[in-house]
Order: C-alpha cells, then sequence, then structure tokens
C-alpha cells in the first residue's frame, strides 16, 4: 500500500470509531478541511441524506448528477426542484453518445453514460465524495470511509459508508427531508427507467435493479 494509502485507511479507522453520522460529518469535514475547491460530490439523488450533509458543510460545494437520458421523469424533476430550493451548485453530466446508441440495459451503457461522464466531470479533482453504503451490495461490503480511488487518481470519500438503510430513513425523517417521487410507489434502488422496477416487501432493495440479469454494479465504483 502507497504512504497515501497508509494514511488514508488510518484516518478511516479512526472515523470508524464515531457513530454513523458523526463520522460523515467529520468526513465530509475532513475532505473540504484537506482538498477545499478540489473535491467534488456525485449522486443520484435516489435519496438527499448525503447532499442535505455536504450542502450543511458548504453550500457552494459542486454536487454532479449523471444524466444518463434514460431516467425517469420523477428523477429529473425531483433534481430540478432540489437545485433550485437549495441553490444547489449543481453539474448535470450527458453522455456523448445518441440515445440509440448503447441503449440503456446494452454491454456498455453504463461505461458511456454513467463512468465516462463522470471521469470528465472529476477530472482534475483531488477528491469526490460518493453515497456509497456498504450494505448496497455484496461488492461495497469493505467500502472505507476514506479510501484511495486508484483507477481515477484521487481520494474518494465515502461519508455514509457504514450507514444502514434504516440510518438514512431516520436521517431523512429526523431533518424533514423530501423524498424522491418513486419511493411512494414501491421504488428504493432508483436508476434508470428501463432496468428499474418497483419491488414487494421482504424482497432486497437492489432486486429492483438491473432485474434478471445479475448485475449489480454500474463501474462508478469497481
Amino acid at each position: 500500500m502507497s504512504e497515501i494509502g497508509q494514511d488514508l485507511a488510518q484516518a478511516s479507522r479512526e472515523l470508524e470509531q464515531l457513530g454513523p453520522l458523526d463520522a460523515a460529518v467529520a468526513a465530509i469535514d475532513w475532505a473540504i478541511d484537506n482538498y477545499d475547491d478540489d473535491v467534488v460530490v456525485a449522486s443520484s439523488f435516489q435519496d438527499v441524506a448525503l447532499i442535505d450533509l455536504v450542502r450543511k458543510a458548504r453550500a457552494s460545494i459542486e454536487v454532479v448528477f449523471l444524466d444518463t437520458e434514460y431516467h425517469f421523469p420523477e428523477t429529473l424533476a425531483f433534481v430540478e426542484r432540489l437545485r433550485k430550493v437549495w441553490d444547489l451548485n449543481l453539474t448535470v453530466t450527458h453522455p456523448e453518445v445518441a440515445l440509440d446508441e448503447f441503449p440503456c440495459g446494452s454491454a456498455r451503457c453504463c461505461e458511456v453514460r454513467k463512468v465516462e461522464p463522470l471521469a470528465k466531470a472529476i477530472n482534475g479533482r483531488r477528491a469526490w465524495i460518493t453515497g456509497l453504503k456498504r450494505v448496497d451490495t455484496p461488492e461495497r461490503a469493505d467500502a472505507p470511509i476514506l479510501g484511495w480511488d486508484a483507477n481515477r487518481g484521487l481520494v474518494k470519500v465515502n461519508p455514509i459508508a457504514t450507514w444502514t438503510d434504516e440510518d438514512v430513513d431516520r436521517y431523512l425523517a429526523d431533518h424533514d427531508l423530501p423524498l424522491h417521487p418513486l419511493t411512494y410507489v414501491g421504488y428504493v434502488s432508483i436508476g434508470c427507467a428501463p432496468t428499474t422496477q418497483p419491488i414487494s416487501e421482504g424482497q432486497d432493495p437492489r432486486e429492483g435493479r438491473w432485474p434478471g440479469s445479475g448485475k449489480t454494479e454500474c463501474g462508478l465504483h469497481v
């Protein structure tokens, strides 16, 4: 492990000793203190817990939303409403391919509509903040709060890595935050419209994403 990796691992272990909310706040403060305007937030707007945390730490922080051009209309409306209400410093990316090229669900869709646009959005930055949680998928079970993103060459900050879905729900309720409109009709893990479906009680939240395909990751966190 490189020296920066060792330093991040130590700092991450120290944050692990805090409770979920305290760790999240401390991780965001750490990122801003260390990287100032060279840190950016990436959010899917599935929920707004992370966005609320970072905007309270620094209202002007840049928030990136990856518009794949296959999102639900409700998602796009939710993003725009929050941009206006919270005066977010929002950057919306768009893929550099036509709608009929690599359509949603095809082999390279996530690569050209999410991974490549994100790479351009965070190019030149020193750190990025994500909403990744360990409970999301088995592949994320060991995600640190702070780590080195070797693929992109910058620090990756996962403030709510240790949070459960119940922690998220509690934070949203305690702070009277708006919910994504599709959560009211059974959608829990919300992505692109053609590859997202509502789930029934008792189902794993990720069963609503890429149903029947065995796919669990889009490539942003690998």
